[in-house]
């Protein structure tokens, strides 16, 4: 039984509600070819593939700050289109097996981190100068997150082959 499997209350909470847009977000590219994963079926610059790493990124950068702050989340570049776009030599099977990782790698860590452990956001526009989250509200936000974007992959997959992943 692994660490995850234990938990109970907010964290698993927090946990079960990641999982469940994680799934809706999945479903949205199951049976798909690598080719309707990196299309744009709609006026949007968004495809399926593209969003499933970017919310692979977006995970990945928010956890390391949860453990080590801006900092850790500064020590890797990110390709602020290329996270968008399924690019030459990537496959929708390689972007699931990494999003996977890092849901793992996320969900082990919930089950040690301090909720309430807080750091310094990066400096950005989009954030108010001077502003901590804690790692519950990293966690929050990585929810917010992946629900909108798991929106998002469903009118692409409407749009792609009828399919509605979520209706």
């Amino acid at each position: 039984m692994t660490s995850t499997e234990q938990l109970t209350g907010e964290r698993t909470d927090l946990l079960q509600a990641l999982r469940g847009h994680r799934g809706f977000l999945l479903q949205t590219v199951d049976g798909l070819t690598d080719e309707q994963a990196a299309s744009r079926p709609t006026v949007s610059e968004l495809c399926l593939g593209g969003l499933i790493k970017h919310v692979s990124v977006v995970e990945h950068r928010w956890m390391l700050f949860a453990v080590g702050g801006a900092e850790a989340m500064g020590r890797e570049e990110i390709d602020w289109v290329g996270q968008f776009q399924m690019l030459p030599g990537e496959t929708l099977a390689g972007l699931v097996g990494r999003f996977q990782e890092v849901a793992a790698q996320t969900d082990e860590l919930v089950a040690t981190l301090d909720l309430d452990a807080a750091h310094p956001l990066p400096q950005a526009p989009w954030f108010e100068p001077g502003a901590s989250w804690t790692v519950r509200r990293v966690l929050l936000h990585l929810i917010a997150e992946t629900a909108q974007h798991a929106g998002h992959a469903d009118i692409l997959r409407e749009s792609i082959d009828g399919a509605k992943t979520m209706g």
